[in-house]
């Protein structure tokens, strides 16, 4: 054998474990769950791809108290993104723990269940695979499905550019987003980017008004915001109750409320999530005895 054909296996044996090592291409899953495929998915920036939630994490929507008229207005839009009429990305923002999250995989699991036309897929992006979001909605826009794409807690710090994937996603781009994906994300406040005072110069009106808008530009991008507050006593001990009735916990109700003010005292704060761990807490000790 000469010297050029042992060259020429070398290299082909190299070739071969290379071809081994390097990943394989990602399998775009169905979105079909009308074949017991998943309802819900994880969006993998590092590796472009999709992992199934086999079982969404969502309450009832009728056990969500005290936000009616932000869940018939996110109700509403995503009918009617659902089907494909005209509809609006949604920002959820306000008070921790009082159902921001929980509204939008809880219509996703309602709006569902009906004959569509179409299946309604919910895919999660997590805010720090929002530059990977172009790779995202280029997969998603050839798919016969609607995709609710979600993004829970979402917020940038005053010297982060990554919002500025998102901000040409919601409207600005030349192609915007497709028409079969819809973008819900939930907030804590009601402005995505966070204000850097330092880059404020009290003498040069014209810059900082510049700059405010600049801020506040991604947050108007959300054709419907939705606020939620704080939880005041009234609306708490409501909430208690629906759960209560609903897991048929039988506790006299003076005590059940009783015990549930203890528990916010204990936590320091009274929200629907509070209100959640107590009752889930509740099952427990009362499964125990």
């Amino acid at each position: 054998m000469t010297k050029r054909q042992n060259i020429a296996e070398d290299l082909s044996r190299i070739a071969d474990a290379l071809e081994r090592l390097s990943p394989k291409p990602s399998q775009i899953p169905a979105f079909s769950y009308k074949n017991g495929e998943a309802k819900g998915y994880l969006w993998e920036g590092d590796t472009k791809s999709f992992t199934p939630i086999k079982k969404i994490n969502y309450i009832d929507l009728n056990l969500l108290i005290g936000i009616d008229d932000q869940k018939q207005k996110l109700l509403n839009n995503t009918k009617a993104f659902a089907k494909r009429l005209p509809a609006n990305n949604a920002l959820l923002w306000g008070a921790r723990g009082m159902g921001k999250s929980s509204l939008i995989k809880s219509i996703h699991n309602e709006i569902s269940k009906e004959n569509l036309e179409h299946p309604l897929i919910l895919i999660e992006i997590l805010r720090e695979d929002i530059t990977t979001l172009n790779e995202c909605l280029r997969i998603l826009k050839n798919q016969d499905a609607q995709f609710i794409l979600f993004c829970d807690d979402l917020s940038f710090e005053p010297n982060d550019a990554s919002y500025k994937s998102l901000k040409a996603m919601l409207e600005g781009g030349i192609s915007g987003r497709p028409s079969n994906v819809i973008f819900y994300a939930t907030s804590n406040q009601r402005h995505l980017l966070a204000r850097d005072q330092s880059e404020y110069n009290q003498k040069d009106y014209i810059h900082n008004n510049d700059l405010s808008n600049e801020k506040i530009s991604l947050s108007d991008r959300f054709g419907l915001w939705l606020g939620f507050y704080n939880c005041d006593k009234a609306h708490y001990d409501e909430i208690i109750k629906t759960y209560a009735k609903d897991l048929e916990i039988k506790l006299d109700e003076d005590e059940l409320i009783k015990r549930a003010h203890l528990w916010t005292i204990e936590r320091g704060s009274r929200s629907g999530r509070v209100a959640r761990q107590f009752i889930e807490h509740l099952l427990g000790e009362l499964g125990a005895k």
